[in-house]
C-alpha cells in the first residue's frame, strides 16, 4: 500500500485509488495527482486494492487492465456487483475494440492507452470526479423529489416576530455552529433551514434534508455514514446543509454516534476503519421539547447540548396573524402556476375570517387550504372544519353569516376529522397536520372538567 498525503489544490475532498503492478507507472500516477487530490492511494494488485477499498471510501478509480491474479475488468465486475458505484478510468498497453467495448459494459467511464501524457491523466481524471458530483447532486435531487416535499417558499411577512427571524438567520448564517430549530408542527422548520443554508452556503451546495423518524433504527447509521461501498448522507452533504428533521426521534445509540461525529467533525462509515473528515453545516429540528426528553432519559443531554449552540424557535402562525394576507398572496402566486389553475380573488371579509382562526396546523395548514381552494376555484373555507376524507366529493360552501365565531370553526373541523378515522388521533392529526399531543390539548380543552 502506498498513500501520499499531500496539498490538495484542484480536488481537495476527493481521494483516488491507483491499481498497477507497474511501479514506475503507480509511482507517475501517484507524484501527479498527489498535490491536486485531498488523497491518492496506490496498489499492486486487484486484491490490494480490494482490501484499500474496505477501509477507504473512494472516488474515483484508476485502474490497470492487466494485473497478477484477478485482471481490472474482473476486479470492476466484482466491484459493480458489490454495489461500489465509484468512478473508474481503465489504463493498459494492449488494447482492442472488444476489450473496450467488454470495459465499457462493466462500467468504465474512461479509457486511456499507455503510453500517455500528464494531460491526458488529468483531463480523464477531471471528468470522472465531475462525473462523480453529478451523480451525487443528481440523488439528493431524486432524494428530495421521493419526500414529495414542496419547494422552498421563503419565510414570508412582515410581522416584527418574522423580521426577527430573518434577521436571526442573517446573523447564523454568517458562523458554521450546529443551529436546533424548535417549533411546532406546521410553521416552516424545512423553510428556515433551507434560507439559512442559502444564506450561508449558497443555492449551488448540496441541501440534503434527513427524516430522523422515517429511517429504520437498524439502517440509520449506514444511511448516514455510509457502509464500504456506499456513500452515506453526511458524505452527499459536503459543502453544504445537512438537516436533521425530527431529531428527536432519533434512537439513543444512534445519538451517541452521532455526538462523536459532531465533537470530531469526522465520521466512519459502518464496517470502515476511514476517517472522513467534515465539511458541511449541521441543522437538526424537532417539535417535541428535547429538554423534557433528556428529563425522561430519551434524549441524551450531552447531545442535546451539542446541537444547541444556536437554538431558534419558528413561531405558530397564532403569533403573527398579521402576516396571513401575505402569506395568502404568497401561496396564490405560486401554487396557481405549479396546478396549472387561475387564481382566486380572496375579499376582504374573507382575509378578516381567516385571521380569526387560530391554525392549529399553522403555516402549513394556510397553505394546504389555499391549494385546496385554488383547485376548487374559490376560497373554500369549509375545508377548516369539514374533512375531505370524509365527504369524498365537492366540499360545501359557507353561506355569509353561517359562522362568525372560528373558535367554534376550529373546534368543528377537528371533531369533523376526528369523526372521520373513527376517534383515531394519530390519523387525525397526520391528516390536520398537527402533533398528537396538540390534538390532544385541543381535545382536553373542550371537555368539562
Amino acid at each position: 500500500m502506498e498513500a501520499r498525503p499531500a496539498p490538495a489544490e484542484d480536488w481537495p475532498n476527493a481521494t483516488v485509488l491507483v491499481v498497477d503492478d507497474e511501479p514506475g507507472m503507480r509511482n507517475f500516477l501517484l507524484k501527479t495527482l498527489a498535490p491536486r487530490v485531498g488523497q491518492v492511494l496506490g496498489a499492486g494488485s486487484a486484491e490490494e486494492a480490494e482490501a484499500l477499498l474496505q477501509k477507504h471510501r473512494c472516488d474515483l478509480l484508476i485502474l490497470d487492465i492487466t494485473l497478477p491474479g484477478k485482471n481490472g475488468i474482473e476486479l470492476l465486475k466484482a466491484l459493480r456487483e458489490q454495489g461500489n458505484a465509484c468512478e473508474v478510468v481503465l489504463i493498459t498497453a494492449f488494447a482492442d475494440l472488444d476489450t473496450a467495448i467488454e470495459a465499457l459494459r462493466a462500467g468504465a467511464g474512461d479509457f486511456l492507452l499507455k503510453p500517455f501524457r500528464t494531460a491526458q491523466v488529468l483531463g480523464a481524471v477531471r471528468q470522472g470526479l465531475e462525473r462523480a458530483r453529478l451523480k451525487r447532486e443528481n440523488w439528493v435531487l431524486r432524494r428530495s423529489l421521493h419526500r414529495h416535499t414542496p419547494p422552498a417558499d421563503g419565510l414570508v411577512g412582515r410581522s416584527i416576530v418574522i423580521k426577527g427571524l430573518q434577521a436571526a438567520l442573517q446573523r447564523v448564517a454568517a458562523v458554521d455552529s450546529t443551529v436546533l430549530l424548535t417549533g411546532a408542527s406546521g410553521t416552516g422548520k424545512e423553510l428556515a433551514a433551507q434560507a439559512l443554508h442559502r444564506l450561508g452556503s449558497g443555492p449551488d451546495a448540496p441541501f440534503v434534508p434527513v427524516n430522523c423518524a422515517a429511517i429504520s433504527p437498524m439502517q440509520i447509521e449506514a444511511e448516514l455514514f455510509g457502509s464500504p461501498g456506499r456513500d452515506g448522507l453526511f458524505v452527499y452533504a459536503q459543502g453544504g446543509t445537512l438537516f436533521l428533521d425530527e431529531i428527536g426521534e432519533m434512537p439513543l445509540p444512534m445519538q451517541a454516534t452521532l455526538l462523536r461525529a459532531l465533537e470530531t467533525r469526522s465520521i466512519r462509515p459502518v464496517g470502515s476503519q476511514q476517517e472522513i473528515p467534515l465539511q458541511l453545516r449541521i441543522v437538526a429540528a424537532t417539535n417535541r421539547p428535547l429538554r423534557s426528553e433528556v428529563e425522561a432519559g430519551l434524549f441524551r443531554a450531552d447531545l442535546y447540548y451539542r446541537l444547541q449552540v444556536v437554538e431558534l424557535k419558528l413561531p405558530p402562525l397564532a403569533a403573527h396573524k398579521e402576516d396571513i394576507p401575505d402569506l395568502v398572496a404568497h401561496f396564490i402566486a405560486t401554487l396557481a402556476p405549479r396546478l396549472g389553475v387561475p387564481p382566486i380573488a380572496v375579499s376582504d371579509d374573507e382575509m378578516r375570517y381567516l385571521q380569526q382562526y387560530d391554525w392549529p396546523g399553522n403555516v402549513r395548514e394556510l397553505r394546504n387550504l389555499i391549494e385546496r381552494s385554488l383547485i376548487v376555484g374559490a376560497l373554500n373555507v369549509s375545508a377548516l372544519y369539514q374533512s375531505l376524507s370524509r365527504t369524498h366529493g365537492e366540499p360545501a360552501r359557507l353561506a355569509p353569516g353561517d359562522i362568525t365565531d372560528l373558535h367554534t370553526l376550529e373546534k368543528r373541523h377537528i371533531l369533523a376529522v376526528l369523526d372521520s378515522v373513527d376517534g383515531d388521533k394519530t390519523r387525525a392529526a397526520q391528516l390536520l397536520g398537527i402533533s398528537r399531543r396538540t390534538l390532544e390539548r385541543r381535545c382536553a380543552e373542550w371537555t368539562p372538567a
